[in-house]
Protein backbone atom coordinates (compact mmCIF):
# COMPACT_ATOMS: atom_id res chain seq x y z
CA UNK A 1 0.00 0.00 0.00
CA UNK A 2 2.96 2.33 0.55
CA UNK A 3 4.07 1.74 -3.03
CA UNK A 4 0.53 2.38 -4.26
CA UNK A 5 0.50 5.67 -2.31
CA UNK A 6 3.81 6.69 -3.87
CA UNK A 7 2.52 5.85 -7.34
CA UNK A 8 -0.59 7.97 -6.79
CA UNK A 9 1.32 11.01 -5.44
CA UNK A 10 4.64 10.89 -7.26
CA UNK A 11 3.72 13.76 -9.57
CA UNK A 12 3.16 16.03 -6.58
CA UNK A 13 6.05 15.17 -4.28
CA UNK A 14 8.60 13.08 -6.19
CA UNK A 15 9.88 9.54 -5.58
CA UNK A 16 12.78 10.49 -3.29
CA UNK A 17 10.68 12.52 -0.85
CA UNK A 18 7.85 9.98 -0.74
CA UNK A 19 10.17 7.00 -0.20
CA UNK A 20 11.95 8.85 2.59
CA UNK A 21 8.67 9.85 4.26
CA UNK A 22 7.25 6.31 4.10
CA UNK A 23 10.46 4.55 5.07
CA UNK A 24 10.92 2.49 1.91
CA UNK A 25 13.79 2.28 -0.59
CA UNK A 26 13.65 3.64 -4.11
CA UNK A 27 14.95 0.29 -5.35
CA UNK A 28 12.10 -1.52 -3.68
CA UNK A 29 9.59 0.89 -5.21
CA UNK A 30 11.02 0.53 -8.75
CA UNK A 31 11.17 -3.24 -8.33
CA UNK A 32 7.51 -3.22 -7.34
CA UNK A 33 6.66 -1.12 -10.41
CA UNK A 34 8.24 -3.68 -12.69
CA UNK A 35 6.27 -6.60 -11.24
CA UNK A 36 2.78 -7.41 -12.53
CA UNK A 37 0.07 -6.36 -10.10
CA UNK A 38 -1.51 -9.27 -8.22
CA UNK A 39 -5.24 -9.88 -8.31
CA UNK A 40 -5.48 -9.18 -4.57
CA UNK A 41 -3.71 -5.85 -4.96
CA UNK A 42 -6.01 -4.83 -7.82
CA UNK A 43 -9.08 -5.70 -5.75
CA UNK A 44 -7.73 -3.81 -2.74
CA UNK A 45 -7.02 -0.77 -4.90
CA UNK A 46 -10.57 -0.80 -6.30
CA UNK A 47 -12.08 -1.34 -2.85
CA UNK A 48 -10.04 1.56 -1.48
CA UNK A 49 -11.58 3.88 -4.07
CA UNK A 50 -15.06 2.88 -2.86
CA UNK A 51 -13.96 3.27 0.77
CA UNK A 52 -12.67 6.78 0.11
CA UNK A 53 -15.93 7.73 -1.60
CA UNK A 54 -17.99 6.40 1.32
CA UNK A 55 -15.74 8.17 3.83
CA UNK A 56 -16.09 11.48 1.98
CA UNK A 57 -19.86 11.01 1.71
CA UNK A 58 -20.03 10.70 5.50
CA UNK A 59 -18.12 14.00 5.70
CA UNK A 60 -15.12 12.15 7.18
CA UNK A 61 -17.25 10.98 10.13
CA UNK A 62 -17.49 7.22 9.58
CA UNK A 63 -15.17 4.60 11.01
CA UNK A 64 -14.70 1.20 9.42
CA UNK A 65 -17.92 -0.43 10.80
CA UNK A 66 -20.18 2.19 9.20
CA UNK A 67 -18.15 2.35 5.99
CA UNK A 68 -18.40 -1.44 5.77
CA UNK A 69 -22.18 -1.31 6.28
CA UNK A 70 -22.48 1.36 3.58
CA UNK A 71 -20.50 -0.69 1.06
CA UNK A 72 -22.42 -3.89 1.78
CA UNK A 73 -25.73 -2.07 1.25
CA UNK A 74 -24.42 -0.89 -2.12
CA UNK A 75 -23.72 -4.50 -3.09
CA UNK A 76 -19.93 -4.36 -2.72
CA UNK A 77 -18.63 -7.65 -1.30
CA UNK A 78 -16.01 -6.97 1.36
CA UNK A 79 -15.09 -8.06 4.86
CA UNK A 80 -15.18 -5.73 7.84
CA UNK A 81 -11.56 -6.46 8.80
CA UNK A 82 -10.44 -5.82 5.22
CA UNK A 83 -12.14 -2.44 5.21
CA UNK A 84 -10.55 -1.62 8.57
CA UNK A 85 -7.11 -2.60 7.27
CA UNK A 86 -7.39 -0.49 4.12
CA UNK A 87 -8.72 2.52 6.04
CA UNK A 88 -5.88 2.21 8.55
CA UNK A 89 -3.31 2.03 5.77
CA UNK A 90 -4.87 5.02 4.01
CA UNK A 91 -5.09 6.95 7.30
CA UNK A 92 -8.85 7.34 7.07
CA UNK A 93 -9.97 7.72 10.67
CA UNK A 94 -13.26 8.76 12.26
CA UNK A 95 -13.02 11.76 14.53
CA UNK A 96 -12.31 10.74 18.14
CA UNK A 97 -14.88 11.44 20.84
CA UNK A 98 -14.28 14.13 23.41
CA UNK A 99 -15.62 14.63 26.92
CA UNK A 100 -18.06 17.45 27.71
CA UNK A 101 -19.47 18.83 30.93
CA UNK A 102 -23.15 18.87 31.89
CA UNK A 103 -25.57 21.80 31.72
CA UNK A 104 -28.08 20.42 34.25
CA UNK A 105 -29.36 22.98 36.76
CA UNK A 106 -30.82 20.69 39.44
CA UNK A 107 -30.46 23.06 42.42
CA UNK A 108 -34.09 24.16 42.49
CA UNK A 109 -37.24 23.64 44.54
CA UNK A 110 -39.47 22.43 41.68
CA UNK A 111 -41.17 19.05 41.83
CA UNK A 112 -39.27 16.14 40.27
CA UNK A 113 -40.61 12.88 38.85
CA UNK A 114 -39.48 9.36 39.71
CA UNK A 115 -37.13 7.51 37.36
CA UNK A 116 -39.54 5.25 35.47
CA UNK A 117 -37.16 4.59 32.57
CA UNK A 118 -34.52 2.94 34.79
CA UNK A 119 -31.99 2.74 31.93
CA UNK A 120 -34.27 0.57 29.79
CA UNK A 121 -32.97 2.13 26.59
CA UNK A 122 -34.05 -0.66 24.24
CA UNK A 123 -37.61 0.28 23.27
CA UNK A 124 -39.54 -1.87 20.81
CA UNK A 125 -42.22 0.59 19.62
CA UNK A 126 -41.97 4.04 18.06
CA UNK A 127 -43.29 7.01 20.03
CA UNK A 128 -43.61 5.20 23.34
CA UNK A 129 -40.54 6.70 25.02
CA UNK A 130 -38.71 9.97 24.36
CA UNK A 131 -35.52 11.16 26.06
CA UNK A 132 -34.79 14.88 26.42
CA UNK A 133 -31.71 16.88 27.34
CA UNK A 134 -29.82 20.14 26.76
CA UNK A 135 -26.23 20.84 25.74
CA UNK A 136 -24.16 23.94 25.07
CA UNK A 137 -22.04 24.94 22.08
CA UNK A 138 -19.44 27.71 22.08
CA UNK A 139 -19.27 30.24 19.26
CA UNK A 140 -17.09 33.30 18.92
CA UNK A 141 -20.18 35.36 19.79
CA UNK A 142 -20.89 33.40 22.99
CA UNK A 143 -22.79 30.25 23.97
CA UNK A 144 -25.76 28.72 22.19
CA UNK A 145 -27.88 26.04 23.84
CA UNK A 146 -29.44 23.05 22.10
CA UNK A 147 -32.43 21.11 23.47
CA UNK A 148 -33.42 17.81 21.85
CA UNK A 149 -35.85 14.93 22.23
CA UNK A 150 -34.91 11.48 20.89
CA UNK A 151 -37.22 8.56 20.23
CA UNK A 152 -35.55 5.68 22.06
CA UNK A 153 -36.87 3.11 19.58
CA UNK A 154 -35.42 4.69 16.41
CA UNK A 155 -32.90 7.11 18.03
CA UNK A 156 -34.35 9.80 15.77
CA UNK A 157 -34.30 13.44 16.90
CA UNK A 158 -38.04 14.09 16.98
CA UNK A 159 -37.84 17.63 18.30
CA UNK A 160 -35.14 20.22 18.87
CA UNK A 161 -34.62 23.93 19.47
CA UNK A 162 -31.64 26.26 19.79
CA UNK A 163 -31.31 29.54 21.68
CA UNK A 164 -28.78 32.04 22.99
CA UNK A 165 -30.27 31.59 26.48
CA UNK A 166 -30.73 28.54 28.68
CA UNK A 167 -34.40 28.94 29.56
CA UNK A 168 -37.64 27.00 29.96
CA UNK A 169 -38.81 28.46 26.64
CA UNK A 170 -36.02 26.56 24.87
CA UNK A 171 -37.17 23.15 26.08
CA UNK A 172 -40.82 24.01 25.44
CA UNK A 173 -40.08 24.80 21.81
CA UNK A 174 -38.32 21.48 21.36
CA UNK A 175 -41.23 19.65 23.00
CA UNK A 176 -43.85 21.48 20.93
CA UNK A 177 -41.98 20.60 17.74
CA UNK A 178 -41.89 16.92 18.71
CA UNK A 179 -45.59 16.89 19.60
CA UNK A 180 -46.56 18.61 16.34
CA UNK A 181 -44.47 16.29 14.15
CA UNK A 182 -45.17 12.97 15.86
CA UNK A 183 -48.59 13.36 17.52
CA UNK A 184 -47.96 10.54 20.02
CA UNK A 185 -50.72 8.65 21.77
CA UNK A 186 -51.36 9.27 25.46
CA UNK A 187 -49.08 7.40 27.81
CA UNK A 188 -45.75 8.12 26.11
CA UNK A 189 -42.91 8.19 28.66
CA UNK A 190 -40.89 11.43 28.62
CA UNK A 191 -37.51 11.04 30.31
CA UNK A 192 -35.14 13.90 31.20
CA UNK A 193 -32.71 14.98 33.87
CA UNK A 194 -33.81 17.02 36.91
CA UNK A 195 -32.91 20.36 35.36
CA UNK A 196 -35.06 23.35 36.18
CA UNK A 197 -36.15 23.67 32.54
CA UNK A 198 -37.84 20.22 32.71
CA UNK A 199 -39.10 20.54 36.28
CA UNK A 200 -40.74 23.95 35.63
CA UNK A 201 -44.48 24.15 36.16
CA UNK A 202 -45.33 25.13 32.55
CA UNK A 203 -43.26 22.28 31.11
CA UNK A 204 -44.81 19.71 33.42
CA UNK A 205 -48.25 21.07 32.55
CA UNK A 206 -47.51 20.74 28.82
CA UNK A 207 -46.60 17.11 29.37
CA UNK A 208 -49.79 16.47 31.34
CA UNK A 209 -52.00 18.25 28.78
CA UNK A 210 -50.49 16.08 26.03
CA UNK A 211 -50.97 12.84 27.96
CA UNK A 212 -47.22 12.26 28.46
CA UNK A 213 -45.81 10.65 31.60
CA UNK A 214 -42.74 12.26 33.17
CA UNK A 215 -39.63 10.37 34.23
CA UNK A 216 -36.41 11.94 35.55
CA UNK A 217 -32.88 10.72 36.13
CA UNK A 218 -31.47 10.36 39.59
CA UNK A 219 -29.54 13.36 40.92
CA UNK A 220 -26.12 13.73 39.33
CA UNK A 221 -26.33 10.50 37.30
CA UNK A 222 -25.79 11.23 33.60
CA UNK A 223 -25.91 7.49 32.77
CA UNK A 224 -29.65 7.52 33.45
CA UNK A 225 -29.97 9.50 30.21
CA UNK A 226 -27.06 7.91 28.37
CA UNK A 227 -28.67 7.79 24.90
CA UNK A 228 -29.00 11.57 24.62
CA UNK A 229 -25.57 12.08 26.19
CA UNK A 230 -24.18 9.79 23.48
CA UNK A 231 -26.00 11.79 20.79
CA UNK A 232 -24.49 15.04 22.06
CA UNK A 233 -21.03 13.46 22.10
CA UNK A 234 -21.47 12.31 18.49
CA UNK A 235 -22.78 15.70 17.40
CA UNK A 236 -19.90 17.65 18.90
CA UNK A 237 -17.29 15.18 17.70
CA UNK A 238 -18.60 14.81 14.15
CA UNK A 239 -19.69 18.40 13.65
CA UNK A 240 -16.88 20.40 15.25
CA UNK A 241 -13.77 18.28 15.84
CA UNK A 242 -10.99 18.83 13.33
CA UNK A 243 -12.65 21.93 11.90
CA UNK A 244 -11.97 25.62 12.26
CA UNK A 245 -14.32 26.71 15.04
CA UNK A 246 -16.00 28.58 16.69
CA UNK A 247 -18.42 30.04 14.19
CA UNK A 248 -20.98 32.79 14.61
CA UNK A 249 -24.26 31.90 16.30
CA UNK A 250 -26.06 32.02 12.97
CA UNK A 251 -23.50 29.72 11.38
CA UNK A 252 -23.82 27.35 14.32
CA UNK A 253 -27.60 27.22 13.83
CA UNK A 254 -27.17 26.34 10.14
CA UNK A 255 -24.56 23.68 10.90
CA UNK A 256 -26.72 22.09 13.61
CA UNK A 257 -29.79 22.07 11.35
CA UNK A 258 -27.78 20.35 8.63
CA UNK A 259 -26.33 17.81 11.06
CA UNK A 260 -29.65 16.85 12.69
CA UNK A 261 -32.12 17.06 9.82
CA UNK A 262 -29.96 16.10 6.85
CA UNK A 263 -27.17 13.92 8.18
CA UNK A 264 -28.11 12.35 11.53
CA UNK A 265 -31.82 11.61 11.05
CA UNK A 266 -31.66 10.62 7.38
CA UNK A 267 -28.13 9.42 6.60
CA UNK A 268 -26.04 8.51 9.64
CA UNK A 269 -25.82 4.77 10.24
CA UNK A 270 -26.50 3.89 13.87
CA UNK A 271 -24.83 0.84 15.42
CA UNK A 272 -27.83 0.23 17.71
CA UNK A 273 -30.11 0.06 14.64
CA UNK A 274 -28.12 -2.53 12.69
CA UNK A 275 -26.26 0.30 10.93
CA UNK A 276 -29.44 1.81 9.50
CA UNK A 277 -30.22 5.52 9.72
CA UNK A 278 -33.08 6.48 12.07
CA UNK A 279 -35.23 7.44 9.07
CA UNK A 280 -34.61 4.12 7.28
CA UNK A 281 -35.19 2.18 10.50
CA UNK A 282 -38.57 3.87 10.99
CA UNK A 283 -39.54 3.32 7.36
CA UNK A 284 -38.69 -0.38 7.64
CA UNK A 285 -40.80 -0.64 10.78
CA UNK A 286 -43.74 1.09 9.16
CA UNK A 287 -43.54 -1.04 6.01
CA UNK A 288 -43.36 -4.21 8.09
CA UNK A 289 -46.37 -3.15 10.16
CA UNK A 290 -48.37 -2.33 7.01
CA UNK A 291 -47.53 -5.72 5.49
Amino acid sequence: MKYVFIQEHVSQHGVVALCRALGVSRGGYYSWLSRPESQKTRKDRQLLLWIRASFRESRNRYGSPRVHAQLREEGIACGRHRVARLMRQDRLQARPRRRFKTTTQSAHSQAVAANELKRQFKVATLDTCWAADITYIWTREGWVYLAVLLDLCSRRVVGWAISDRLTEELTLRALDQALAHRRPAAGLLHHSDRGSQYAAREYRQRLADSGLRASMSRRGDCWDNAVVESFFSSLKTELFAGRRWPATRQEARREIFDYIEIFYNRQRRHSALGYLSPSRFEKNRQEKAAA
